[in-house]
């Protein structure tokens, strides 16, 4: 028998328990993480529930093409980062088709010729890379890599099937999140800046401007001269004023 080829009864038992793994990670969609917490947690998952590897990955895309990445080492942060560069590679593979793609030797499998003898280098051998796929759309893959040829089996992509399934909801929900955080604050922050312009508006109203329209554009011209946005000057105007009342009452 090859010496790097594993018989079954030979199998490394997992060094996390899988159902263990798929509850830990439902537990965090439950108390909404933030997407770079989940993706440690399911990289960490990953890499202990395979045992035997030489490291895991996880990859997200959002809506907008963004890369979110974690690694377990830097060996499967520079492999990651080779298929980027190249463009090419089984678990670029795997986002893109939505299907399981796996290595049984980088030394003699010809899909990806680049990737592989790089990857080779670095000590990979094997590789097996599921999508992350939420409500039908691919978000991303995760992956883990192997110094021992021939290393993963039908089993080991029956559990990282469960675990890529359950990563994806954590880390659609996560994404969601954050992009709904993004869009709260912006429209806080916008809300915020109205509200100030409109209360320096009145103020300068009432301290004699004809109109709203020239009341702005005082605010407009003084916030170009200072090099500030209108906001800061409107509340520095706001800002006077009631210090200047508080001032006369206390007088």
């Amino acid at each position: 028998m090859d010496e790097n080829t594993q018989p079954k009864d030979a199998a490394v038992a997992p060094s996390v328990d899988l159902s263990a793994a798929l509850t830990q990670m439902a537990g965090l969609v439950l108390s909404r993480e933030t997407v770079d917490t989940a993706l440690g947690l399911v990289t960490t998952l990953a890499a202990a529930t395979l045992a035997g590897n030489l490291g895991a990955g996880v990859t997200v895309v959002d809506e907008h093409g963004r890369r979110s990445r974690a690694a377990s080492n830097r060996a499967v942060e520079v492999a990651d980062a080779l298929q980027y560069e190249l463009n090419e590679g089984p678990c670029l593979t795997a986002a893109r088709t939505r299907a399981l793609v796996r290595i049984d030797d980088t030394l003699d499998d010809e899909r990806w010729p680049q990737w592989n003898e790089k990857a080779g280098e670095l000590g990979v051998r094997s590789v097996l890379s599921a999508p992350l796929v939420a409500a039908g759309e691919s978000i991303g893959a995760m992956k883990v890599y192997s110094e021992r040829p021939r290393k993963y089996g039908p089993h080991d992509e029956h559990v990282l099937r469960l675990l890529a399934e359950q990563a994806a909801i954590l880390l659609a929900n996560s994404q969601s999140l954050r992009e709904s955080r993004r869009l709260s604050r912006q429209l806080t922050d916008a809300l915020s800046s109205r509200d100030a312009v409109a209360r320096a508006t009145g103020v300068l109203l009432a301290e004699g401007a004809g109109s709203v329209e020239e009341a702005f554009a005082t605010l407009a011209t003084a916030a170009r001269r200072a090099g500030r946005s209108v906001e800061e000057v409107a509340r520095a105007v706001v800002d006077v004023v009631v210090a200047r009342n508080v001032d006369s009452r206390s007088a």
